[in-house]
């Protein structure tokens, strides 16, 4: 599944599905470019360069999806789903990334809703994440998609059921009103109240 046109509502770059062997490299440097805090809650403990090289040459080959947002052509956050083969309990699994430099700027919520779009293509009936317990925005990330959440042994883990219809983004926040659109609110309805008691009372009906 290609997604080419999507863009996220703040950002500027472009998100698609990486290729997993030729474009192996982009997801390889996006995730050695982490910083330690996010490598940490990304990994869940302190990981050293070579284990990213290991563990992106085997999301290469073992038919993880990568779904990644771009920026002048370098990859700034990725989205992974991995296959239910690759867990103990026959359960896809997902992940995410997001540089430090493009955050806040819906580049996560854009990723997430790309890859459940893709589970769902893929018959998926739920997925499970995990987090690290100090990973607040990426747990606040998972609960808006509709993750239950438990914590143990320093994670947060739990699955987002893919069967069940939830609400992947927050209600619109109604704009604040203005004196004067308070004060011709007002207004009307003083009118439209003695328009009420006028016909109630017989006044103003044609003879």
């Amino acid at each position: 599944m290609n997604y080419d046109s999507i863009r996220p509502t703040s950002a500027k770059g472009t998100v698609r599905t990486l290729s997993q062997q030729e474009e192996l490299p982009l997801l390889r440097d996006h995730l050695l470019r982490l910083d330690r805090t996010s490598r940490h809650d990304r990994f869940h403990g302190f990981i050293d360069d070579s284990f990213i090289r290991r563990y992106a040459e085997r999301c290469a080959n073992d038919g993880t999806v990568i779904i990644a947002y771009f920026e002048d052509g370098v990859v700034r956050g990725a989205a992974e789903l991995h296959p239910p083969e690759q867990s103990p309990d026959a359960q896809p699994e997902i992940a995410f990334s997001v540089e430090r430099s493009v955050r806040r700027r819906g580049v996560g919520s854009t990723l997430f809703r790309k890859l459940i779009a893709e589970a769902h293509a893929k018959g998926y009936g739920s997925l499970r994440i995990t987090t690290g317990a100090q990973n607040d925005a990426m747990r606040a990330l998972a609960t808006k998609f509709g993750a239950q959440l438990t914590f143990r042994h320093g994670e947060s883990t739990g699955s987002i059921d893919l069967t069940e219809p939830h609400q992947a983004e927050p209600a619109p926040v109604a704009a604040p009103v203005t004196p004067v659109e308070a004060a011709r609110a007002i207004v009307d309805m003083n009118r439209a109240y003695w328009r009420m008691v006028m016909q109630m009372s017989g006044w103003g009906r044609a003879a």
